[in-house]
């Protein structure tokens, strides 16, 4: 059974481009990548705590109308 552990920023990114994502794109003080008409901001720190992280893939389920399993998320 996998568990939480802190994300880099840039393989977090990366996941985001293999699930479908594009981008990223500068915005205002955060950039941001693009799924359809959806926009997902990506916090400027290098590495993403367990909460943070945790919020972040709650935005992306949202965005593809989708559940994510943490084995998913990892094998990614």
């Amino acid at each position: 059974m996998s568990r939480w552990i802190p994300c880099k920023r840039r393989d977090f990114v990366k996941k985001l481009r293999r699930i479908g994502f594009e981008g990223t794109y500068s915005g205002t003080r955060h950039q941001f990548m693009v799924y359809g008409q959806h926009r997902l901001t990506i916090p400027s720190n290098d590495e993403y705590s367990v909460p943070q992280l945790r919020m972040m893939i709650g935005e992306v389920e949202v965005i593809l109308e989708r559940e994510i399993a943490l084995d998913e998320w990892n094998s990614l």
